[in-house]
């Protein structure tokens, strides 16, 4: 863990988890509802970026210092770990991404293609660039194929086992392969799913028949596996 990357990484963060803050406000709303514009306190149209407060009645668009403090930890350990290495920013890219889709997810148990979608080919040029840098034309197709893999194992899953997984949890799917590049990694989602499910069940936070939004699982086990592997 380099130190020095590592505090640039979390720097940087704090800025880029402000800024997350808009479209995480705008799209944290059921599926089909039309995006928040407005303060839900009093109206007054929110603010499209940085929505920390309203700028009408000063009251707070969600809580303090959440998502800055969660993309500055995120970015702080992706950076730390692959300090110069052309995939840093591939792999910062897919964390800070990643930490919006967890709030949005979280939230409303949706996964928004407008946020999913472009980051395909954003994600495929930061790999093709790191690839080049690397002398490693062979990553990005291992990437590519496992992309395709994980979505296609999701997707069955989904025909398999109808309502546990939706069409949001495919799409990301596909993401997470880009930036995994092996298949095992995907299942470290389930892992921790059950980890936590088996826990609120103790705690009689959920039944048996209830269910918890995957998203944040499947991207918390890709950035472990990435972090571990150092791939």
């Amino acid at each position: 863990m380099n130190l020095a990357w590592a505090a640039s990484g979390a720097a940087a963060g704090v800025p880029i988890g402000t800024l997350l803050r808009g479209p995480v406000f705008r799209m944290a709303v059921p599926s089909g509802d039309p995006d928040r514009t407005a303060c839900p306190h009093c109206g007054a149209a929110a603010p499209r970026w940085q929505a920390v407060r309203c700028r009408d009645c000063g009251r707070r668009l969600g809580a303090p210092a959440v998502f800055e403090l969660a993309t500055a930890c995120v970015l702080a350990l992706v950076c730390g770990r692959f300090a110069g290495q052309p995939g840093v920013l591939a792999f910062g890219f897919l964390g800070a991404l990643g930490v919006a889709l967890s709030a949005i997810d979280i939230a409303v148990h949706r996964l928004p293609d407008r946020l999913t979608l472009p980051a395909y080919p954003a994600m495929a040029a930061l790999l093709g660039v790191a690839a080049a840098l690397g002398h490693d034309g062979g990553a990005l197709v291992r990437a590519l194929l496992a992309s395709v893999a994980l979505a296609a194992a999701y997707l069955l899953l989904a025909v398999l086992r109808p309502g546990q997984l939706g069409g949001g949890d495919i799409k990301l799917a596909a993401l997470v392969g880009l930036g995994l590049a092996v298949l095992y990694g995907g299942a470290f989602g389930f892992v921790l799913s059950a980890m936590v499910s088996l826990a609120l069940l103790a705690m009689r936070r959920i039944s048996l028949r209830g269910a918890i939004c995957f998203g944040p699982f499947m991207l918390g086990g890709a950035l472990f596996v990435i972090l571990a592997s150092g791939m």
